[in-house]
């Protein structure tokens, strides 16, 4: 059993719950709770450590798995969270390539693309809603929040386990290399001359949202096929930047069902 704060496992939990750069160098992030360990693909994992209250309470929940005990002042300690569930891990950062973002054979490419979102809720909010409306893939400018953020990750709710994703240095040019492959993108802009409903998703598409405050930069949003706009009531200027994405990717997926005949 693990029981001082000098262990050199708990150095290391605290550094990945609270460097982005220890993250990057070890390429593995932190998951708390019971709901993101048993949704962690298992080839992620790297260490599992769990409470001792949590060990003597949920034992069947651990058949099979190697683990670290911790005592329980200790695991506070380690937590992120005010209210610790005793179970985290360290999880391998995986892989995306661009290619994966297209979703593969039989499917048709339907992405979300974000520029300088700085939120780590918001962007969380954007993954669980991007797997619900069926995104293939979420791509990120190098300036987005990190996505292995401990909020981030709390606010993706596991769906950053099923949603590939990918960061990009230059969104301009990688925009540009999609359109070669046919994806043809939509810019959530308050300058859009056109209602977002108006337009068809039904084909390989990709909506740009940008940030909170500033919205889509004039650059990346002239490299849209389109703009288009959310008509708002009232004196109201924008939307939560999540909530835009969320009745983009919506649309997109009422089209592309109704077009299967589901609605």
């Amino acid at each position: 059993m693990i029981t001082s704060t000098n262990n050199p496992q708990v150095k290391r939990i605290i550094q990945l719950n609270s460097k982005g750069k220890a993250r990057k160098m070890a390429r593995a992030f932190v998951v708390e709770g019971s709901k993101m360990f048993l949704e962690a693909p298992v080839k992620w994992i790297e260490a599992i450590y769990v409470s001792q209250t949590f060990h003597e309470n949920n034992r069947e929940l651990l058949i099979g798995r190697d683990y670290e005990i911790v005592s329980d002042p200790v695991f506070r300690h380690i937590s992120d969270t005010m209210t610790p569930q005793g179970i985290l891990c360290i999880l391998k950062i995986p892989e995306y390539t661009l290619e994966d973002l297209l979703g593969g054979e039989g499917r048709v490419p339907f992405l979300l693309v974000t520029e300088s979102i700085q939120d780590p809720g918001n962007l969380g909010t954007m993954f669980r809603t991007a797997e619900g409306a069926g995104v293939t893939g979420i791509l990120m400018n190098h300036s987005t929040v990190d996505l292995f953020n401990p909020k981030t990750i709390r606010s993706t709710m596991g769906s950053i386990y099923r949603v590939p994703f990918c960061y990009t240095e230059d969104l301009g040019e990688t925009v540009t290399c999609l359109q070669k492959k046919g994806i043809h993108f939509y810019a959530s802009h308050l300058k859009g001359s056109i209602s977002y409903e108006e337009e068809n998703y039904r084909e390989p598409c990709a909506f740009l949202v940008g940030n909170e405050g500033r919205g889509l930069s004039d650059e990346t949003a002239e490299l849209a096929d389109a703009c288009v706009r959310i008509p708002m009531e009232g004196q109201l200027e924008s939307l939560n930047a999540a909530m835009a994405a969320g009745i983009l990717l919506y649309e997109g997926n009422r089209q592309r069902r109704k077009e299967k005949g589901y609605c």
